[in-house]
């Protein structure tokens, strides 16, 4: 166990094309790991009590003068609350710029998806995914936001476009959030839209969730950056005002 971590409650596997989602409890930690590498989880966050408020992926990557995800960065949703911090990485990148895959990027690079034939195995893209998971809330295709997608690294080759790197995510490669209000978070395993292997994507990934140890003065993602120490503190005066 780690010193933000105080236990595992619960631990499940996703498969490939998968989607998912639950309501996540402030103080709640959620490990993810890459169990055969090359993986992809895209994820959303949501306000429970208020589905309008939502994950900004320009605003987290602005306020921390980043582009990329790593250990100390928050995730801030549009109302400048902070609804995880990453407290854990052994990869060093993570990103938020790229989106989703569609059906057609699965059709043009797989070919054409067929529940009816391939059952479970079908080819699932991230856009629908999140589509499907939405619906369970009242939410549609308005409601979507930029997502991150955890255990993917772009790159920018000498044209200047964006291109995946497919070797950056190794097998036990793991992220660690912690969250710092109540969240709903929406997951796929999907492949990443800039993804090109030849056969699509089989990987699985492990959900660990479980209690984290508390927040103090000195912790390393409040202080990463002076912006994260003023979301803090717009989580303190919402809690506040939620009590």
């Amino acid at each position: 166990m780690s010193e933000y971590i105080r236990s595992i409650e619960y631990t499940t596997q996703m498969a490939s094309g998968s989607h998912w989602s639950l309501r996540v409890r402030r103080g709640t930690v959620m490990r993810l790991t890459d169990l055969q590498g090359g993986a992809n989880v895209g994820m959303l966050f949501y306000n429970p009590e208020n589905l309008l408020e939502r994950y900004n992926a320009p605003d987290t990557l602005k306020c921390q003068h980043t582009f990329r995800l790593s250990r100390g960065n928050c995730l801030y949703s549009d109302m400048g609350r902070i609804f995880a911090s990453v407290v854990e990485d052994s990869l060093g990148w993570h990103e938020t710029v790229c989106g989703n895959s569609h059906a057609s990027h699965v059709q043009a690079r797989w070919g054409k998806r067929d529940y009816q034939s391939d059952h479970n195995d079908w080819k699932q893209n991230g856009h629908d995914a999140f589509l499907t998971e939405l619906a369970k809330y009242g939410l549609g295709a308005a409601d979507l936001a930029a997502n991150v997608n955890w255990f993917s690294k772009v790159a920018v080759n000498d044209e200047g476009g964006m291109i995946l790197d497919p070797g950056h995510s190794q097998p036990g490669s793991q992220v660690t959030l912690r969250f710092e209000m109540d969240t709903l978070v929406l997951l796929h395993t999907c492949p990443h839209p800039l993804e090109q292997a030849a056969e699509y994507p089989r990987k699985s990934v492990q959900i660990e969730l479980g209690v984290a140890a508390p927040v103090t003065d000195d912790d390393y993602c409040k202080n990463f950056r002076p912006e994260n120490g003023r979301g803090f503190r717009n989580n303190s005066l919402y809690q506040l005002g939620l009590s």
